[in-house]
């Protein structure tokens, strides 16, 4: 159960094989990764898990080994690349 929702800005380190978010958008200071390796999956919350999303069908999940991450796109484009970009990181990460 999400609690509250935290602003974070996403940025996706291919050469640390990671995404790294911050907690403002000029952040130097790292608020937390999530490496390509611990990504299990990437899906579009289709069941609407995250029900107090600020903006629900623009949501989409980060499932990894330890913890399951919500994230919301500015817009539907936005959120496939984002998916896209994720998932073939992961799948490049894991042939190695």
């Amino acid at each position: 159960m999400l609690k509250t929702w935290r602003r974070r800005w996403f940025f996706f380190d291919l050469d640390h094989q990671r995404l790294a978010y911050y907690t403002e958008l000029d952040e130097k200071k790292l608020k937390g990764v999530i490496y390509f390796q611990a990504i299990k999956e990437v899906y579009y919350d289709h069941l609407r898990t995250a029900t107090s999303s600020p903006r629900p069908s623009l949501t989409f999940c980060v499932k990894t080994y330890e913890r399951l991450f919500f994230l919301v796109a500015h817009s539907a484009e936005a959120m496939r690349i984002w998916m896209d970009v994720i998932v073939t990181a992961t799948d490049e990460h894991s042939r190695y």
